[in-house]
C-alpha cells in the first residue's frame, strides 16, 4: 500500500490542541455572555455544558468526514494507479525463491 503524503496537521482544521483552546475561548465567552443575560449561576452551567457536547458532536462529525474524504481521495487514487492490475501481478519478491533447486534448504 502507498504512504499517505506528509501533512502539517497543525495547518490542518482538526487540529487537537487548536481545537480545544479554541473551544475553552468560546465556552468562556457563552458562559459570560449567558450570566449576564439570566443572572443564574445554575442556567449558565446546563447550558454551557449543552453547549460543550454540542461543539464536541460537531468535531467528532467534522473528523468523520475528514476521514471519509481522505480514505475516498487515496481509493480513487489507487484505482487510477493501477487500472487493469492486482497487487499479486505487480510485486516481485525481494530475493529470487527457487524451491526447485537441490540443495535448496541447505545453509
Amino acid at each position: 500500500m502507498k504512504r499517505a503524503p506528509e501533512t502539517k496537521w497543525r495547518d490542518s482544521p482538526a487540529y487537537g490542541p487548536r481545537f480545544f483552546l479554541s473551544m475553552f475561548f468560546a465556552l468562556v465567552a457563552f458562559a459570560i455572555i449567558t450570566f449576564v443575560s439570566t443572572g443564574s449561576l445554575a442556567t449558565t452551567a446546563i447550558q454551557t455544558f449543552i453547549c460543550a457536547v454540542l461543539i464536541q458532536i460537531g468535531y467528532f462529525v467534522a473528523l468523520l468526514f475528514i476521514t471519509w474524504r481522505t480514505a475516498k481521495a487515496r481509493k480513487a487514487e489507487q484505482e487510477s494507479g493501477t487500472r487493469g492490475k492486482t497487487g499479486l501481478d505487480t510485486s516481485k519478491p525481494p530475493v529470487p525463491v527457487s524451491m526447485n533447486e537441490p540443495g535448496h534448504s541447505q545453509s
